[in-house]
């Protein structure tokens, strides 16, 4: 998919597989580049629950609309954001309660501006002149662990509470995200993922295929079939978003005479 903008021709793509092991995908993805909207929420509570939760947030965040600037969207985003929490927690109150919840990233763009804002581990990594950045910082026990220096790096690759996080949409009083933004510059490219994705592919694995040179969709669908054949122990998504410089459009001029 591709949309025209000011500044930049947008490309997106994006793919979301249930994995070998689970019987049920709890991830759910968006992409709405005519808005400057793209996100991965992965649920957790299991059948009727976790699945619910990304799939509220998702469709909450789909209505977002034409925004005027970028604090408007980001404003508009959480409003969207806060309506779904409140709606998850319902949810969980109807079940009985107990878990239910879903990790969540976004990358939001307004003119030459974009903005990331997740809660809990799912990722955005930024692809820019030949080198990947992680522009998340993973909600978990064991980052908070390792940033206060309670274990090694060695340590935190085989914790066993490896994947427990301290964050999520639909667990606390209210949305807890953090928020970052920086200037978007032509030939960015955008990788959104489920801690899925990432279980399986290191860091020089999804540098490899965001300099593949392939379309957007293709870099998708290549990451979750590799993640397929490492085993996919949880549900897998992936989006990415490529931005090109627009090309100038000479105008129509209508001569008379």
């Amino acid at each position: 998919m591709s949309v025209q903008t000011e500044h930049f021709l947008i490309e997106t793509g994006g793919a979301t597989d249930t994995g070998r092991v689970r019987d049920h995908n709890e991830d759910s993805y968006l992409t709405k580049p005519e808005f400057g909207v793209w996100v991965v929420a992965d649920g957790m509570g299991g059948h009727a629950a976790g699945d619910f939760a990304s799939q509220t947030i998702v469709a909450e965040l789909g209505s977002i609309g034409f925004a005027s600037s970028g604090e408007d969207l980001q404003a508009r985003f959480m409003e969207r954001l806060g309506r779904a929490h409140n709606r998850i927690v319902d949810h969980a109150a109807s079940l009985g309660g107990g878990t239910v919840g879903a990790t969540l990233v976004a990358l939001l763009v307004h003119d030459t501006e974009y903005i990331c804002v997740w809660s809990g581990d799912s990722r955005i990594y930024r692809w820019r002149n030949g080198e990947l950045t992680q522009q998340t910082s993973d909600h978990t026990e064991v980052r908070e662990l390792l940033e206060a220096g309670l274990i090694s790096a060695e340590e935190a690759e085989n914790w066993p509470r490896k994947n427990v996080i301290t964050r999520a949409i639909g667990v606390s009083d209210r949305p807890n995200c953090d928020v970052t933004s920086a200037t978007l510059e032509a030939d960015d490219m955008f990788l959104l993922c489920s801690d899925g994705l990432t279980e399986h592919n290191n860091d020089a694995d999804l540098a490899q295929a965001m300099a593949s040179g392939l379309e957007p969709q293709a870099i998708c669908n290549g990451l979750i079939a590799q993640t397929l054949d490492r085993g996919a122990k949880d549900n897998v998504t992936a989006i990415v978003m490529r931005c090109v410089a627009a090309e100038y459009v000479m105008p129509a001029f209508d001569f008379e005479g």
